[in-house]
């Protein structure tokens, strides 16, 4: 291939299927379909005159010439995306584009409002919201904020802690009336699996005999299935108590609470769309504090406590 056809959308798309191991994959990452896929997998093959990749009955591998290509082709996408970071952290405009990224949860249960409120106060700036329960890699530019719960953020990313995020048992009204045995693991519970892996070591270690009786990977699943009755959930209060049918059963310890991070990568700091966005949300979000925290309890809140 020389140098006046190369084309980096070719490299964008091998480095995909290299980096999923899956047409399907890949498809998904690069928001295309599987055949857009396998059409310019083949047809940058063609040109090349060499295959890249051994089609295996559960995937693509990497043939010897994928591999010398990947190299170079990863240097080439991280100098692209560092220099598109440079020249969007000089953007001083209050226009464009944010993508946004959070977890379900967050996605449906928190942001909403106010995201209408920083689109009234800055029309010009487009939002998107990106829900996922895999964190997006702010530094490959998969979106340009993220709202995270967990521990420290990696170096590379800045922001702020703003907030902390109490949970406490939930049951639908029905449930509740029919009565909550006091020993809280012996009834019926909503747990989750491997991407809500913190909540589920926290539930472990204050209720260890409990044993659920379904999983899920969505806290919004979780929610809506303690509110049909299927059992006790675990879940944030900031959505929980929001939910007219669902009674607080206890409220988890302090030590329970999880962290509320708002997050950019260092070189999109400065600009003017971005800052607005990070210092909007700061600032509301300390509004929600009691919300956050659990102190702003429903009225048919049972008010019991784990120890």
């Amino acid at each position: 291939m020389t140098a006046h056809n190369q084309n980096w959308d070719d490299l964008r798309f091998f480095l995909a299927v290299a980096r999923a191991g899956t047409l399907s994959g890949a498809a998904r990452s690069l928001g295309v379909t599987h055949s857009t896929v396998f059409r310019r997998l083949g047809a940058f093959e063609e040109r090349l005159g060499v295959r890249l990749f051994e089609r295996l009955p559960d995937g693509y591998a990497l043939t010897g010439a994928g591999e010398a290509m990947q190299e170079t082709a990863i240097r080439i996408d991280e100098e692209i995306i560092a220099l598109s970071r440079q020249v969007t952290g000089q953007d001083q405009r209050l226009s464009g584009l944010i993508r946004i990224t959070a977890i379900d949860m967050l996605a449906t249960g928190l942001l909403p409002p106010h995201l209408a409120a920083f689109h009234a106060a800055q029309p010009g700036i487009e939002l998107e919201v990106i829900v996922s329960d895999i964190p997006l890699d702010l530094t490959r530019r998969e979106a340009d904020v993220a709202l995270r719960i967990g521990n420290t953020p990696q170096e590379t990313l800045v922001g702020r802690r703003v907030g902390r995020l109490a949970f406490g048992v939930y049951a639908s009204a029905e449930r509740a009336a029919q009565g909550i045995d006091d020993d809280l693991a012996v009834n019926d519970w909503i747990g989750f699996g491997r991407s809500h892996g913190a909540i589920g070591q926290r539930l472990a270690d204050w209720l260890p005999e409990m044993q659920p009786i379904y999983r899920t990977n969505s806290i919004s699943a979780a929610l809506a299935a303690a509110r049909a009755g299927s059992g006790l959930a675990p879940l944030p209060c900031v959505v929980a108590d929001r939910a007219p049918d669902l009674f607080r059963i206890a409220l988890f310890p302090e030590d329970f609470r999880l962290d509320l991070w708002l997050l950019t990568h260092e070189d999109l700091r400065n600009t003017a769309r971005i800052r607005a966005f990070m210092d909007f949300m700061a600032d509301v979000l300390a509004t929600d504090a009691d919300l956050l925290e659990g102190r702003r309890a429903q009225a048919g809140c049972l008010g019991k406590g784990i120890p």
